[in-house]
């Protein structure tokens, strides 16, 4: 099957017993299994739903498949007469979202869902089991109810139950199990397993969120204030995202942490400023809220084009947008009072909102990525003004991508030392976070909030 999905009976043009959402689910995570994020894969087929309410429905099938898979195949294998790693790569997808619809949404009787599934395996080209498919299911409705497991693998010091469990690889459920206990790793497990809540910025100086929480709420959109970033709000209910204040520009979708990473950068100052690997363009636009000079690039031409249209809808016309490769020597020279360089790194500070990566990410990564960024930093480096800040940041919870880099920067860089505590100007939320070493790490168990880092470094010579 292609990653589009099956095309003879693709559940478009004649009726379908099966509701689209559910097809355009099951597609989506075909288009994972082959390559695609899984961001790119629900754009393709959110796009061929007319319902909004199917869209959302998409949406959620697909990432609760990616987000809770490795425990909703313990729960297929102990109701399976056969192995999964045997099973069509099709069946089981369908398997998988069946069984999250039993486990985790309740919106539809378990009879319902199981005849769904059979329905759908015909849809897909895949009769041939849709008894096998049938008998698993009704297995597990007559099984389903379980008590969650993660306490008991906590007590029983088990981090492979924990894991499994907890829908996380082994190895990262380790390693933050070494750092921080069992406890705190079950804690983390948790908050990637919940949905992510909607979360604005407010695009200064046109508008503040206290104006904006007013607009929105006359729309209907009810909202809250963010705990730290100083320009957030949390969007609990509501069509924020269809919006004119979202279509007009005068807010961006950014999660919490990542606008503390935007007003950990901005607030170093300087005239000139350049955001090295600046798409979406979130953080291009917490940089530009001042009169300053902004260069922002990126290197892919779509990455490219994803920024312009950011930076367009903020209107933020000052921002010079340029297309540069960041792991080669960049096109300037050592003008710039501040750069920030928001690293390509595993994302695995990220995974409540992308849950697709921890099944992509293998601990061998990080080293790999780490040599990455410590070589975009050399080349960043070169274009800071003397006396000018160069801030690294990435969105990994792994030391190797954080402090372990900005270490080496330091150690391999005599002419930049340690910035220090921030400027007088910033914002109360991000001096409460700030560490005592002058580094912001922020926390899902410490802070309620997705895993980034950032540090600052003066060139002193």
């Amino acid at each position: 099957m292609t990653p589009a999905g099956p095309k003879a009976k693709s559940g478009r043009g004649a009726a379908s017993p099966v509701a689209p959402a559910r097809l355009a689910a099951w597609r989506t995570l075909a288009r994972v299994r082959a390559g695609a994020t899984l961001p790119d894969a629900l754009a393709r087929e959110r796009d061929r739903l007319a319902d909004p309410r199917d869209r959302a429905l998409a949406q959620d099938l697909a990432t609760g498949v990616l987000r809770w898979r490795s425990a909703l195949d313990a729960a297929l294998a102990a109701a399976s007469s056969r192995a999964l790693d045997r099973l069509d790569a099709d069946v089981l997808d369908l398997l998988r979202l069946a069984v999250y619809q039993l486990q985790h949404r309740d919106r539809l009787p378990a009879h319902a869902i199981v005849s769904d599934a059979v329905a759908s395996t015909r849809i897909a080209g895949r009769a041939s089991a849709a008894g096998f498919v049938n008998a698993v299911l009704r297995r597990m409705t007559r099984t389903a109810g379980a008590p969650d497991p993660l306490d008991r693998a906590v007590a029983a010091g088990d981090v492979a139950a924990l894991a499994i469990h907890g829908a996380h690889p082994e190895w990262l459920v380790a390693r933050w199990a070494d750092r921080y206990g069992l406890e705190a790793a079950a804690a983390w497990l948790r908050f990637d397993n919940a949905p992510a809540p909607l979360t604005l910025r407010a695009v200064a100086p046109r508008l503040d969120r206290e104006q904006l929480a007013v607009r929105l709420s006359a729309a209907g959109v009810a909202s809250q204030p963010t705990t730290w970033a100083a320009d957030g709000l949390v969007v609990p209910s509501g069509a924020a995202i269809d919006s004119a204040e979202v279509r007009a520009g005068l807010c961006v979708v950014q999660d919490e942490a990542s606008q503390l990473v935007g007003e950990f950068a901005a607030a170093w100052g300087g005239a000139r400023r350049l955001d090295v690997c600046a798409a979406p363009g979130g953080k291009t636009i917490a940089l530009a809220a001042t009169d300053a000079l902004v260069i922002a690039g990126d290197r892919r031409p779509r990455r490219v084009r994803l920024l312009r249209d950011t930076l367009a809808r903020a209107q933020a016309h000052a921002v010079r947008v340029v297309q540069h490769d960041a792991a080669a020597p960049l096109p300037y020279r050592a003008v710039f009072d501040c750069v920030l360089v928001d690293a390509p790194c595993s994302g695995l500070g990220t995974l409540r909102r992308e849950p697709d990566l921890k099944w992509r990410r293998a601990e061998r990564d990080l080293a790999t990525m780490a040599a990455t960024q410590q070589t975009m930093l050399a080349h960043a480096a070169r274009v800071v003004a003397p006396g000018g800040v160069l801030v690294y940041a990435t969105c990994s919870s792994e030391p190797e991508e954080n402090d372990a880099v900005a270490d080496a920067f330091l150690a391999s860089q005599p002419a930049f030392a340690a910035a220090g505590a921030l400027p007088a100007p910033a914002q109360a939320g991000l001096r409460r976070l700030e560490a005592a070493d002058g580094r912001l790490r922020t926390s899902p168990v410490a802070h309620g909030l997705e895993a980034f880092f950032a540090a600052a470094f003066r060139r002193i010579g």
